[in-house]
């Protein structure tokens, strides 16, 4: 890590929805390079966090940056510095991999010149190249979350955002794209940012990670810090249940479900 500017900078960010605070003053940094992870369940205000900082939604309070972009005023600029994978599906099941990854090339305006070098390039980091002339509806979960990495890296963003990445995943097909996000941040010195409500996730892929609950940061550190302040044999779950007093594991709703069901029968 260096003293360089930093990737993210979260001041104060505060969402409302109606009458529900989904994100209430949240403050975190990130450095360039670091893997962070926001933890928390579902509800917890995560995704509305990301969707702030991809510049989908604007903040009421608050302000945000990625590498010194005002992420409201300079909008399009932060754009191109990221990429992103939400956690609803995103690949289109009636196209090719081949073909999802070109539509994001030019929605990313790749050069011409340099469009089907890149999609090569991002195919073959994610595994999927010779699977890239079939359909989409033809993949294994795990193959598509692959080609989804692959579409949010083709304009090499300097900022890679996952949104429950593993969410509905298998077990392999989990430690699959585990494995291939932390070969990307080694091999280009990516900055990632995740979120998860798997614990095993973020004791494998986080520098850092945040606890969120109900809105707020409750809290901060290195997963190792975080067990060790509560003594021996404390687990991340003992850390969750310490600063919130509930129990993140197993949480869910009826909409995860719904989300994780559909996603399967679009995919075949």
């Amino acid at each position: 890590m260096t003293a360089a500017t930093p990737a993210i900078e979260v001041a104060g960010l505060v969402r409302s929805f109606g009458e529900v605070r989904a994100v209430d003053g949240v403050d975190f940094d990130v450095a360039p390079g670091e893997v962070f992870g926001l933890l928390g369940p579902n509800g917890a205000g995560k995704t509305t966090v990301i969707r702030m900082l991809t510049t989908l939604i604007p903040a009421e309070a608050g302000s945000a940056r990625i590498f010194g972009l005002d992420v409201r005023r300079e909008s399009m600029r932060v754009r191109r510095a990221i990429g992103y994978v939400p956690q609803q599906l995103s690949a289109d099941g009636g196209l090719t991999g081949y073909e999802n990854v070109w539509l994001f090339a030019r929605l990313f305006d790749v050069p011409r010149r340099e469009r089907e070098e890149r999609i090569r390039e991002v195919l073959a980091w994610m595994g999927v190249a010779e699977a890239a002339p079939r359909m989409v509806s033809t993949y294994s979960g795990g193959m598509v979350r692959r080609l989804e990495l692959a579409q949010a890296l083709v304009n090499r963003p300097r900022l890679l955002i996952l949104d429950e990445p593993t969410t509905g995943l298998d077990p392999v097909a989990r430690t699959d794209v585990w494995e291939r996000v932390l070969s990307l941040r080694e091999q280009l010195g990516m900055t990632v940012l995740l979120t998860t409500h798997y614990m095993e996730e973020a004791e494998a892929l986080c520098d850092r990670v945040g606890l969120m609950h109900r809105g707020r940061l409750r809290a901060l550190g290195t997963p190792t810090a975080l067990r060790a302040d509560l003594g021996v044999g404390a687990t991340l779950d003992d850390v969750f249940r310490h600063h919130t007093g509930d129990v993140l594991a197993d949480q869910g709703s009826l909409r995860d479900v719904r989300v994780a069901r559909r996603t399967a029968s679009r995919l075949g």
